[in-house]
């Protein structure tokens, strides 16, 4: 897709978020900050009604000030809870801004999807009880770098639409949007508009072919096929509707390629009226025949809007996505997966603050004065009664009690410390094939994905390694670290041609990982080799022998539990490399037709995402 399509469907998306911002919930928008951004933002803004309010939510924004809660300052003022309105209140009928979406912890996220469901801000904190209704949109700014760097799929899951305008410029940002007027003779006319069952079922029936498992994004897809209709003034879904919807909403939530129906072909008794015609049947019948041939459609209306809706899908979806999400797939199912940045380790005095906990500051943990005193602020009233209390049992004066007695009673089970996660290193090792069949078909792809992934390693301040094999064995170019300059020296020299002792690559990948788990470390085995081996781990030929051997260091390779990535870089997806990849249990991903950036961001889709604690 063109970046100047990318801008189009990002106009379209905005157009039908203005006409129903709450019912279509939101748009998460991955582009970096800029005026592309800022573009899209004037023009959503402008979309929407003058009185609506838009307010831009900060990333570390505290719970009293996002949901409401207790005003700090006044109940200490005046000694009694005193109510604050939070942000989510105050947008009511208007759009709220994420900032940095994809730095959203978990429990805002949690904290924000249930106002979205419910459709009020409920307050039972601090000594309060409130619910007050709230409906809004949620625009999402997501800035991450890399693709592991996401907002809370919980968020997410709840978000209409997921534009991408990384790829877009300034000169690309041509696309005329329809006039506030407009938008507005739609917001009136999407209470008249009605979905046929139909439509319904073609909707749903998409989202079960690309894989979509959760039920909220094919009912916000109907709902952006209401508004699709009423922004062109009509009061009926029809089949472009569904086909928008589609796009714009289950697309980007595909988890697999959706398989097109076969046509259905002329059924066999048909057959020979049509080759005898000319000889024996009078020119009177074949205008019946073709009478017949256009009575048998109608009745097959249902599929051909199948058809359509899931041709606007397929011509959609993005090159190499599948891939992409084999590899994400992949790296969730694996029962403990290693972050791509390491591990998150919740616990310890450094790291993300990432909340607070009960607990006394000791052994390292810091105090958190803020919280402490919000949780003290609603018992102050009772523990001055009871202050008081005391003093009339000893006899004292109450007015000297109070006035000597500290104006805030702080005890131990305020005390609140902060939590912070810590990140174990990553090391990611290359096992690159450098042998004479890889040479021949992909060796100069593979070394500049490899260089991609190593420039990303060396921003995240991951390690790297760098293993080739070829001729008799395996050699360790580049010694785990984090010199981009040392790897890409390593990489530019290496030379291609010989045989293909993967059974020694995969030995040497084996124990390198070793080492590096023994250091406290999580390595990433990434494979780039097109899995023809034909020489054998004792240094001789025969590919029988080599690739038994190959297979037996799979195996091994497997009882070790390292998260590994095979990337058959062959000219066609190979049996032999597929059946490696099976036995050492790693992801398989043949890419015969991606270059480098393909193979680097199929990769990178692989990595182990981040935890968040």
């Amino acid at each position: 897709m063109s970046a100047a399509a990318q801008w189009g469907e990002a106009v379209l998306a905005a157009s039908l978020f203005a006409i129903d911002p709450p019912g279509i919930g939101g748009i998460s928008v991955r582009a970096l900050a800029g005026p592309v951004r800022d573009r899209w933002m004037t023009l959503l803004t402008g979309l929407l009604p003058t009185e609506a309010p838009v307010r831009r939510v900060p990333l570390h924004i505290a719970d009293g000030r996002l949901l409401g809660g207790l005003d700090l300052a006044a109940t200490l003022q005046t000694g009694r809870p005193v109510a604050e309105r939070g942000v989510l209140a105050d947008v009511n009928g208007g759009i709220a801004v994420m900032a940095m979406g994809e730095r959203l912890t978990p429990s805002t996220a949690a904290r924000l999807s249930a106002v979205i469901d419910n459709g009020e801000v409920v307050l039972e904190r601090d000594g309060l009880a409130m619910r007050l209704p709230t409906r809004f949109g949620v625009i999402v700014l997501d800035e991450g770098a890399s693709e592991e760097e996401r907002p809370p799929v919980s968020l997410l899951d709840r978000l209409g639409f997921h534009i991408v305008l990384t790829d877009v410029s300034v000169r690309d940002t041509e696309e005329m949007a329809p006039t506030r007027e407009e938008v507005a003779a739609a917001r009136v006319q999407l209470a008249k508009v009605s979905v046929g069952d139909k439509f319904v079922e073609a909707i749903c029936g998409a989202g079960a072919a690309l894989g979509v498992a959760s039920l909220r994004p094919t009912l916000l897809a109907v709902r952006v096929a209401r508004a699709s209709a009423a922004l062109d003034g009509r009061d009926e879904v029809n089949e472009d509707d569904a086909s928008i919807a589609v796009r714009l909403v289950l697309v980007p939530r595909a988890t697999q390629i959706p398989e097109m129906p076969a046509d259905e072909e002329v059924p066999p008794e048909e057959v020979p009226p049509e080759e005898p015609p000319a000889d024996e049947e009078p020119p009177e019948q074949p205008p019946e025949n073709n009478d017949d041939d256009e009575e048998k459609p109608p009745p097959e209306v249902e599929k051909p809007l199948d058809d359509v809706v899931l041709a606007a899908a397929l011509s959609a979806m993005p090159a190499g996505l599948l891939a992409q999400l084999r590899a994400a797939q992949f790296m969730r199912s694996r029962s403990s997966p290693p972050g791509r940045t390491g591990v998150a380790r919740a616990g310890g005095a450094r790291g993300r603050p990432v909340g607070v906990r009960r607990g006394m500051p000791e052994a390292g943990a810091r105090l958190n004065v803020v919280e402490t005193l919000r949780n003290a602020a609603p018992w102050q009233p009772l523990r001055r009664r009871e202050m008081l209390a005391s003093a009339r049992e000893k006899g004292l004066d109450e007015a000297i009690a109070a006035a000597s007695g500290p104006r805030v009673q702080v005890r131990q089970d305020d005390f609140r410390v902060t939590r912070f996660k810590q990140r174990a290193q990553t090391t990611s090792i290359f096992v690159v094939d450098a042998s004479g069949s890889a040479a021949l078909h992909r060796l100069a792809e593979a070394k500049g994905a490899v260089e991609l992934l190593l420039a990303d390693c060396y921003v995240r301040r991951d390690r790297v390694a760098l293993i080739a094999f070829r001729g008799q064995g395996a050699d360790l170019l580049l010694p785990p670290t984090r010199s981009l300059v040392r790897a890409k020296r390593s990489l530019s020299g290496l030379p291609g041609g010989g045989g293909t002792p993967l059974a020694a690559g995969i030995d040497a990948a084996a124990s390198l990982a070793d080492a590096v788990r023994r250091r406290g470390e999580t390595p990433l085995l990434v494979f780039l080799t097109d899995g023809r081996a034909n020489i054998g781990r004792d240094g001789k030929g025969g590919r029988a022998q080599a690739e038994q051997d190959a297979l037996t260091a799979a195996r091994a390779l497997r009882m070790e539990n390292f998260t590994a990535l095979f990337v058959d870089t062959s000219a066609q997806p190979h049996p032999q490399a597929q059946k490696i990849a099976r036995e050492m249990d790693a992801l398989y991903l043949p890419l015969p037709y991606a270059d480098a950036s393909g193979i680097s961001k199929t990769i990178r889709a692989a990595s182990p995402p981040a935890r968040t604690a």
